[in-house]
């Protein structure tokens, strides 16, 4: 059951804690911080917590504290046993380092008041263990276990089968997990509350559960995620959402009066966020991509004579400490950063976060912006800069949202069979099971609630080897399955399974080669995801045709004078939020509903809190759509055709994000391509897609499409011989033990697991087109990456006649096209370019609107 918390007064709280810990907490604070309030109580008493908190707000001391307590307590009575009593779990290993920093100090100065009182206490002990950790040093921890642990969620599933270790850990009285939104969306998530249960049957005692958050929704959906049920019925958690307590000044602003005139738009742009970084003491700037990273640290440099520094995943981890120390001690003006700065590692104080481009979710957004002004007490203030009026028309509806904290809720993967199968290998290496004991373990975990006994059955009959054409494959059983029991098979489980835990892929970068063999360069696996036979795109300033895929090489032709149909930068996009996609939708109708009747512009000022200009920049956008096409909204489904010889653009305006729309495109385009016998080239982006083809479509044929009926089906034929099918099977392969990535010490190249993924996956399509891996593999694409839940939900809108679709002919792309159809038009490799596409687009709309010929 979820209980909503409540805040604690101060004495209540120190009352509680050890006289030693209570005084080292009045030397040090005034007061007791809102989320320590609602947590430390509770967690005294045993119950499970989850705080939701900005950063900043003293989350750490509200987890550790009553632990801290419990422990001084058994130290001073000489009770402290060689055992872990606190297990911590954080997704970042950078932050582990940070909080063993964090608790060695408040120890030390509870050590030297203990001393000042002539009382001996025994010495409490923290250590960290990943993935890094030194093997002397493992062994140091077999011998003496820390009392505290510090770990990531994949060495959690490492030493729970490790038989020495494990006995240290059946009196765990906390398990804190930290940023547990950061896994809570992902499979690392699903695989920590597998891990989660199997720690809790080690427990000879209570082991409380506390969760710590920065800003997310649904708050009581991630505390069944962090608690679980016991036999069918929800585990108790106390819930505290204090985010509300740190204030927020997000405001929208734009470099540029005009978005389609002559001006410099890079030079305007930097000058802005120049100007922005001067006027602060510390600025932290967000870029959804890598590449842009650099590129924005490059031209800051040339404005502004102080240290700034990039910081984002492919630097080397020596490299973003450094970068980290550096912006902690105060050494920096500015650092630019992809999302690798987004969780909480200390980064020490910042005054003002500058969003460059949507961050396409109101939680990200908070979380972002919640980096600057480090003390609760201070404000957050945060700057998102657009430079295009969809972002700002996005940007607009999202900080207000933020501003009101109107969240948009998460999505937590449901029954990952890959993951699965990877935690009964685990399983099974600690013991011998009987299924319904297994099964009954299994569904505790929030993610496998609903998981059917014939999933588990079907997973089972895997993993030993029942499919026995498998092993032409060299695909082995990993364990013995009788129909009743379980267990290992063979002394080489336990290394086999140490060297291949976790659920994060490897990715590497692919090379892109010409027929003849000639390497022209490379992308990144999401790009290749991508592709579809015919795609052509733009590498090293040429544009090349894709033909097919042999193991991690993508074979192309050289094709000139052809328009580029995938923009090279998608792959690093992020996706806009469904939620987030319907409240833009609903700002549409709202904007038509008031051109109509008053000032738009005064309105948009008063309620969206931007100034004249950009009011001034989304009324023209609105006015010059409405004139020349329709207004697409949440009640109103816009298809445009812009037909002409040889050549049909056919835009759906179906604001849903990216994954969403994804769906849709692949489906449609399959249709019209079995309909019309012809090639039908996809572009997307979050505010719709288009298609484009030789052949017309009439206005039934393109009613047709909407049909919900056979969709998934659809969907799942759409995606033979796609790069996103290979992919994203040889990740689940990998993480179902199918492929060893690395076997008794032998590393396989992604290379050669790709190689083994495709034979394995053309093998199980002609003969096992049930077996778990190749579920998973569907049910990843159709509900983690393309959003097939929210597409049949909204079919069925149309269906119904709550959505109405308006079919429009149009003689040039309308406003709100200019950016789909310059994602199919060209690979817009400079801003440059597309500025004069754009421009010339606009030129030719305001004069039919001018010249009324409409």
């Amino acid at each position: 059951m979820i209980i909503e918390g409540k805040p604690y007064r101060d004495e209540e709280i120190l009352t509680l804690l050890h006289p030693l810990v209570r005084e080292w907490f009045k030397s040090k604070f005034s007061t007791f911080t809102p989320p320590q309030r609602y947590a430390i109580v509770e967690a005294f008493k045993g119950r499970n917590v989850l705080v939701s908190s900005p950063t900043g707000s003293g989350k750490t001391l509200a987890a550790f504290l009553s632990a801290i307590s419990m422990l001084v307590d058994k130290a001073e009575k000489n009770e402290l046993e060689d055992k872990v009593y606190i297990v911590y779990v954080s997704p970042l290993r950078a932050l582990n380092n940070d909080i063993k920093r964090n608790l060695e100090e408040p120890l030390k100065e509870i050590y030297e008041i203990a001393k000042s009182k002539g009382l001996k206490l025994q010495e409490i002990r923290i250590s960290v263990r990943t993935g890094d950790t030194e093997s002397s040093e493992r062994q140091k921890q077999l011998k003496k276990p820390p009392h505290i642990l510090i770990t990531t969620p994949e060495t959690l599933a490492i030493v729970l089968c490790s038989p020495k270790f494990s006995k240290a850990l059946t009196n765990v009285n906390y398990l804190i997990v930290d940023e547990i939104h950061a896994v809570a969306e992902n499979k690392r998530g699903v695989h920590l509350a597998l891990s989660i249960e199997r720690l809790q049957r080690l427990q000879k005692g209570k082991m409380v559960r506390i969760g710590l958050s920065a800003t997310i929704h649904p708050i009581d959906e991630v505390a069944r995620f962090l608690v679980g049920y016991e036999n069918g019925f929800e585990r108790d958690c106390v819930v505290a959402d204090v985010t509300f307590e740190k204030k927020m000044e997000i405001k929208v602003v734009s470099p540029l009066e005009d978005f389609f005139s002559f001006e410099d738009v890079s030079e305007k742009l930097y000058n802005k966020i120049a100007e922005l970084v001067k006027r602060s003491r510390t600025a932290l700037i967000f870029t959804n991509t890598r590449s842009a990273t650099e590129r924005v640290v490059y031209h800051l440099k040339k404005r502004i004579k102080e240290p700034i520094k990039a910081h984002h995943s492919s630097l080397s981890r020596e490299v973003r400490l450094e970068v980290e120390k550096e912006l902690k001690e105060g050494k920096l003006k500015c650092v630019v950063s992809s999302t690798s700065l987004e969780l909480g590692i200390d980064i020490g104080y910042i005054d003002l976060v500058i969003l460059i481009g949507s961050p396409k979710s109101i939680s990200r957004a908070l979380q972002r912006v919640g980096r600057s002004g480090h003390k609760l007490h201070e404000v957050s203030v945060g700057r998102i800069v657009v430079l295009d009026p969809d972002d700002l028309v996005e940007c607009i509806v999202l900080a207000r949202e933020a501003r009101m904290r109107k969240l948009d809720r998460i999505r937590i993967p449901k029954k990952c069979l890959d993951v699965l199968c990877q935690h009964i290998v685990g399983m099974a290496i600690e013991k011998k099971w009987k299924v319904d004991e297994a099964l009954s373990l299994i569904r505790n975990a929030y993610p496998y609630k609903d998981l059917s006994k014939e999933d588990l059955i079907s997973v089972l009959q895997y993993l030993s080897g029942n499919y026995s054409k498998l092993e032409t494959k060299k695909v082995y059983a990993k364990i013995w399955f009788d129909g009743e029991e379980f267990g290992k098979r063979g002394k080489l489980l336990r290394p086999i399974y140490y060297l291949n835990v976790g659920t994060i892929p490897d990715e590497v970068a692919i090379n892109v080669v010409t027929k003849e063999g000639k390497i022209v360069g490379k992308v990144e696996e999401d790009f290749a995801e991508r592709l579809v036979y015919g795609d052509i795109f733009v590498l090293a300033g040429k544009t090349f045709r894709y033909l097919k895929s042999r193991g991690m090489n993508l074979v192309v032709e050289e094709v000139e004078g052809e328009k580029p149909t995938v923009p090279s930068w998608y792959s690093e996009q992020l996706p806009l939020n469904y939620d987030l996609a319907l409240r833009i939708q609903e700002f549409r109708r709202k904007m038509e509903e008031i051109m109509e009747k008053e000032d738009a512009i005064d309105w948009l000022m008063k309620e969206f809190e931007i100034d004249e200009k950009a009011a001034k920049a989304i009324y023209n956008y609105f006015l010059e759509q409405k004139l020349f096409s329709k207004i697409p909204t949440d009640k109103k489904l816009l298809v445009e055709k812009f037909e002409k010889e040889n050549e049909n653009h056919y835009f759906f305006h179906t604001l849903l994000g990216r994954k969403a729309n994804n769906a849709l495109a692949r489906v449609f385009a399959y249709r019209v391509g079995i309909a019309k016998d012809c090639n039908v080239q996809i572009a997307l982006n979050d505010n719709g897609f288009s298609l484009t083809l030789q052949k017309k479509l009439n206005d039934r044929e393109i009613m047709e499409l909407f049909s919900s009926k056979n969709f998934r089906e659809d969907l799942e034929r759409s995606l033979e011989k796609t790069e996103i099918l290979r992919r994203r099977f040889r990740h689940v392969a990998v993480r179902s033990l199918m492929i060893l990535k690395n076997y008794l010490g032998r590393e396989k190249s992604v290379w050669n697991q790709q190689v083994a993924a495709d034979t394995i996956l053309n093998f199980l399509k002609k003969y096992y087109p049930n077996l778990p891996a190749l579920k998973e593999t569907y049910r990843e694409i159709f509900e983690d990456s393309m959003d097939l839940e929210n597409v049949l939900e909204y079919l069925s809108k149309i269906e119904k006649g709550e959505v109405e679709v308006k079919i429009v002919r149009v003689p040039y792309p309308s406003p709100f096209s200019f950016n789909l159809y310059l994602v199919g038009e060209e690979d817009v490799v400079l801003m440059e370019d597309r500025r004069k596409v754009l421009r010339e687009l606009h030129e030719r709309v305001m004069s039919m609107i001018s010249s009324k010929k409409l």
